[in-house]
């Protein structure tokens, strides 16, 4: 099944998402596949063998958010002037968002932007982050604060690929799952509460549902200038938890479970979101083993990293809630009262 971008309005820019058996992939072209150890040692050779082109390399880089730096970008341009490639040359990610991010950032700086593709081998990178063309990197201050939108040229996304995914890593992706369910469509949530994720075919609606509403997004907004800011719902909370973590303790997924828990309390105390749904979201989060608690030690400081948001404009914050279920609401008006209210409700239990 083959799911469309299309960005004529902005650049001219369309590409297919491709969601099926990997096909054979033929290029003439010098391409570099840029993946991690785990991904290699379960896929590697499985990738290698769909692949034709003039010459092919790898490059390896370690696994892991904490690696997603300036400094491993760096060593990927480094392989790219070592194997001597050109405009002409192509990178292809396979991996996770992670790899995609980082292989994407890198394809649009290198000799001023270069093509590369999307095959992505997680089920959040499968749903959310191989689609629309968001690359960057973390450094100190926050996460994906340095970056670019830039698009790839096709998205590959194989279900067979997530056999070996570990049940974390999974989950991780159904967050981001619900996500679009919360914000765009409450049959799809609906149907997500009755979904058995072990089923194969269950499964790859699910990943075509999401992929089809994330491209919805993508084709009217692509650089997050209005609707597509709605697919940041749960991350503006999220990413100060994986800050204040140090990108250890949580994957992205399981943070942004937690930001939407936080998210929805606040729409529940602006009178947005029911005290039911808030508790049928954390059910389904909690039913697919996605942490839903966590305890705010610093309100004042949890407030303050809110402004180092890539949303926040002008001194004021952003934040994206949900507005009945299928429904949004974009608000950056919201007294600080009344947030670090919500936040103290995630303080320490005296």
């Amino acid at each position: 099944m083959i799911v469309p971008i299309e960005l004529a309005h902005a650049q001219n820019i369309t590409y297919d998402i491709t969601i099926d058996a990997l096909p054979q992939l033929t290029f003439d072209t010098n391409v570099v596949v840029v993946t991690n150890p785990t991904v290699a040692g379960y896929h590697l050779e499985t990738l290698l063998s769909h692949i034709h082109a003039t010459k092919l390399n790898v490059v390896t880089i370690p696994d892991g958010e904490g690696y997603k730096t300036l400094e491993t970008v760096e060593n990927i341009l480094n392989e790219c002037f070592e194997h001597k490639l050109d405009r002409k040359s192509l990178l292809i990610a396979f991996g996770g968002g992670v790899i995609g991010d980082m292989t994407g950032f890198t394809a649009s700086i290198y000799q001023r932007g270069i093509d590369f593709i999307q095959i992505p081998t997680t089920l959040l990178s499968q749903v959310d982050a191989s689609v629309g063309g968001k690359t960057g990197v973390n450094n100190k201050y926050g996460k994906n604060l340095i970056g670019a939108f830039y698009q790839p040229k096709a998205v590959y996304i194989d279900p067979a690929f997530l056999k070996t995914l570990p049940p974390r890593e999974f989950a991780a992706g159904i967050a981001e799952i619900v996500k679009m369910a919360v914000m765009f469509d409450k049959n799809y949530f609906e149907f997500l509460q009755k979904s058995d994720f072990s089923d194969t075919e269950t499964l790859k609606e699910v990943i075509k549902k999401s992929v089809e509403l994330k491209a919805w997004v993508v084709n009217q907004d692509e650089k997050e200038a209005g609707i597509r800011a709605v697919l940041n719902y749960g991350h503006t909370f999220g990413h100060v938890v994986e800050n204040e973590t140090n990108y250890t303790t949580y994957l992205h997924g399981e943070a942004v479970a937690i930001g939407m828990v936080m998210a929805n309390a606040l729409a529940v105390e602006l009178g947005l979101f029911t005290q039911d749904e808030a508790d049928a979201v954390k059910t389904l989060l909690e039913n697919a083993s996605l942490p839903t608690d966590y305890v705010i030690k610093d309100v004042d400081d949890f407030y303050e990293h809110f402004f180092l948001d890539k949303k926040s404009a002008k001194g004021s914050i952003k934040f994206i809630l949900p507005n009945g279920m299928g429904n949004y609401k974009m608000a950056s008006d919201i007294d600080e009262s009344v947030v670090k209210k919500v936040l103290q409700s995630f303080g320490e239990k005296k």
